[in-house]
């Protein structure tokens, strides 16, 4: 009976770690299936938009810790809120620079800038910052026991529970934003047809700035809740990171914003049950594989549209 709830216990643990590694890949897909939604390009650079939100993260926590702010509430409140201030300009900055130069040119030419502008932000990271890892006292400890067993004990921790709980909040408010807003109705004005939302009146360049920087938002809050939950960052996690958000992007249905959240939570619990009861150095390999499966049975993803050919 033991052996039984050992086993319960530490799947339910997996579990609990799956679904908090996926709502941070979560959040960093819903920027890739936005702005695809509308310009149907990836913006290959937003895994590094992503690592700076971080790195903006490790910095004011140390700057308010050297100040003395001992408020955790307080702290997260400025700390969010100058991440998603420096990465919305950085995101604006790459759509400036990277898209909209070459909106009306074939599909080769923005990924290729936006694989430039990828390399160009790690290198800039890595030359003002250092190589090295960033490491970062734990700024919210502590968590709540589940269940306690003779020989394990199921617990969530308080940070486990601030990023799921955030996640869901903020997969809410952009779900309503998406539909009940002007802005929202502008966006799928131009996912649908950008040249006839521009002749009803629709200010696309607007559109689609403001949608990359709401894209870049999600990334600095996901930048600053890895920070919290891991303790550590590099220059190089951005990249790792936004393979695996556009990995869970197009599992869900790219240009689905549920179908982003789900494909970034699938790829989170593959990754825990793979690491917990397989082997973590092939975590990768099992994501990646469930991809391929369900993209032959499903090419256009398990909550995704299959386009329709304008004529």
């Amino acid at each position: 009976m033991d052996g039984a709830a050992l086993g319960l216990g530490t799947f339910l643990q997996h579990l609990i770690n799956g679904l908090t590694l996926g709502a941070i890949y979560g959040l960093i897909a819903i920027g890739y299936t936005m702005v695809y939604g509308i310009i149907r390009m990836i913006n290959f650079a937003h895994g590094e938009i992503y690592m700076l939100g971080a790195f903006v993260a490790v910095t004011g926590f140390t700057l308010l810790s050297a100040a003395g702010v001992q408020s955790v509430a307080l702290g997260l409140i400025v700390v969010l809120a100058a991440s998603i201030l420096f990465t919305a300009a950085y995101g604006w900055t790459v759509e400036r620079v990277a898209y909209r130069p070459l909106r009306g040119s074939g599909r080769l030419a923005p990924l290729i800038s936006a694989i430039g502008m990828s390399i160009f932000l790690q290198n800039y990271v890595m030359l003002t910052q250092g190589a090295r890892p960033k490491p970062l006292q734990p700024v919210l400890s502590g968590g709540v026991t589940l269940w306690q067993g003779e020989t394990f004990t199921l617990g969530v921790t308080y940070i486990q529970a601030f990023i799921i709980v955030l996640t869901v909040a903020l997969m809410a408010s952009f779900t309503l934003l998406i539909a009940r807003t002007p802005l929202g109705r502008a966006q799928r004005a131009c996912e649908q047809d950008r040249t006839m939302a521009a002749l009803l009146g629709i200010n696309v360049d607007r559109t689609i700035s403001l949608t990359f920087v709401m894209g870049a938002s999600l990334a600095a809050v996901a930048g600053v809740l890895v920070t919290m939950y891991y303790g550590v960052v590099d220059f190089y996690i951005g990249f790792l990171a936004g393979l695996k958000a556009f990995t869970a992007a197009v599992l869900g249905g790219i240009g689905s914003l549920p179908g982003a959240m789900l494909g970034g939570l699938l790829i989170g619990l593959i990754e825990a049950f793979f690491t917990g009861y397989v082997s973590g150095a092939y975590k990768d390999v099992a994501a990646f594989s469930i991809l391929i499966l369900v993209l032959v049975l499903r090419p256009t993803g398990l909550l995704g549209r299959p386009d329709i050919e304008k004529v």
